[in-house]
């Protein structure tokens, strides 16, 4: 327990600890409506193409974050702009995911540094987030959240009911593609910590969890909020205290037992 208080009181732990509280708002806020809108496999799809940005961003320019960033924000314009059906979204996704990943593992046969650098695309190290990362992870966080404030109640209607939003008036293509987008910063974000591979962890358990809890949307998006916090901070804290543990196997375990929790706690409550 010393090691862990001496650990907070250094700059690389402070830093960790604010990028992870960042992520988990801006997730806890989008993973509800990955859910209702059935994007689970949009989402692992902009985080595999953010491997393949963060590839190209340290064999150019020695920046995966940057890189990372585009590779999604390419990844989430193009789904937008071809406007497939939903029961098409999956096979659509599914083809660019394939080509993507064989770019980004060609692009990385390349890359001739450390290791390490490449294994952290894939698992994240939110011990290494830098000042001015930090800085970056901020700016996107609270871009996104004004974004999402923005478009709330006519995101919220074109996903609850489809249908009627497109007769009111709502331009549900637009309102497609900007949330979207805000999903590929969403998943940038989250990799720093998770990396490309566990980015569903953040993204999709915690809001899971909540919607078995409330049918409410701004009670559930509350929920997936915590939930996400105990996640990433609680992972941040135990992988300091181990040691030599990655924070993003604590976080994925610790997001995954709460879903577990609640499904029982939901399972016993039905029963009595």
């Amino acid at each position: 327990m010393t090691d862990l208080f001496f650990y907070l009181t250094q700059p690389f732990a402070q830093h960790a600890l604010l990028a992870a509280v960042i992520v988990a708002v801006i997730c806890g806020i989008i993973g509800p409506f990955v859910i209702m809108r059935s994007m689970a496999f949009a989402v692992h799809g902009t985080s595999e193409l953010a491997f393949t940005g963060a590839s190209a961003g340290l064999l150019v320019g020695n920046n995966p974050l940057a890189g990372a960033l585009v590779g999604t924000l390419l990844f989430a314009s193009i789904i937008g702009t071809l406007g497939v059906r939903e029961r098409e979204r999956d096979s659509a996704i599914g083809v660019i995911l394939a080509f993507g990943l064989g770019v980004g593992v060609l692009l990385l046969s390349f890359y001739h540094g450390f290791a390490s650098e490449a294994t952290n695309i894939l698992f994240g190290n939110i011990f290494g987030v830098s000042s001015n990362q930090l800085l970056f992870l901020i700016v996107i966080g609270v871009g996104a959240t004004i974004a999402m404030l923005v478009m709330y109640r006519p995101l919220l209607f074109a996903s609850v009911d489809p249908e009627v939003a497109e007769a009111r008036g709502v331009p549900m293509k637009l309102v497609g593609i900007l949330f979207l987008l805000i999903l590929a910063f969403a998943v940038t974000e989250a990799a720093q910590i998770v990396g490309t591979l566990l980015v569903l962890s953040l993204a999709i358990t915690p809001a899971a969890a909540a919607q078995r809890l409330s049918s409410r949307p701004i009670i559930v998006t509350l929920l997936s909020i915590a939930f996400a916090l105990i996640a990433s901070v609680g992972g941040l804290l135990a992988s300091l205290a181990s040691g030599d543990i990655k924070p993003s196997v604590f976080i994925t375990f610790i997001s995954f037992g709460i879903y577990i929790v609640v499904r029982v706690v939901c399972r016993l409550q039905r029963q009595k």
